[in-house]
């Protein structure tokens, strides 16, 4: 068990806890947390692009010219994908991009991505993070107290309106509760901040 020192939105130290070293205390695979991002970001594409092939493209049922003795090369029609406004050849058509990692595979990821964290003294645990309003300011100041710079993941044991919307007009800042963690968004913020009765949330479901 490391310990860690536990923060209020106004900066100050006021308690210790303890992480557990199952889930803040592994070694970080880098390339399980690797293969983690690039299943999360092949997940996200839409794969709606698309082309149309020379059966698709409008017009060019008539033959332009006949077979032989024209001098021009053989053509069958104008919609060829060598014609100007013919079909794309081989181009890309809708399609899944999705695919699923091993439980295993997906613990371990997180594991590493929390454990690098702890690491490199980017995780700040809260012991509270209560808004009264929808106040952006309030967030602000909270940031500042911390002293936390560039991007931020802030961490709450469940999804809380008032923190949500007060910090999605901050540039870099990113909420989320402990169901929809995930290793990208931990890896793509500078710090890591989490509150206390998360913190337990997380250890409940990844120890």
């Amino acid at each position: 068990m490391s310990t860690i020192s536990v923060f209020d939105m106004a900066g100050n130290q006021v308690s210790e806890t303890e992480l557990s070293d199952a889930v803040f205390g592994v070694t970080p695979n880098e390339a399980v947390m690797h293969a983690m991002v690039v299943n999360y970001l092949a997940n996200q594409r839409q794969g709606t692009q698309s082309t149309l092939t020379r059966t698709e493209v409008s017009g060019g049922g008539r033959k332009p010219w006949r077979q032989k003795g024209t001098g021009h090369a053989r053509q069958g029609s104008t919609r060829a994908p060598q014609w100007v406004h013919g079909g794309i050849a081989l181009g890309p058509k809708p399609r899944d991009y999705s695919y699923s990692l091993n439980k295993k595979v997906r613990r371990l990821a997180m594991k590493s991505a929390l454990s690098t964290k702890v690491i490199d003294n980017n995780l700040i645990v809260l012991d509270a993070l209560t808004l009264d309003s929808y106040k952006t300011k309030t967030v602000v100041e909270m940031l500042k107290a911390l002293g936390v710079e560039g991007k931020a993941l802030i961490v709450t044991a469940e999804a809380d309106a008032k923190v949500i919307k007060s910090a999605a007009n901050i540039p870099g800042v990113k909420t989320a509760a402990v169901n929809t963690l995930n290793v990208y968004d931990i890896l793509n913020h500078d710090k890591f901040i989490v509150v206390k009765n998360a913190v337990g949330k997380i250890e409940e479901v990844y120890a």
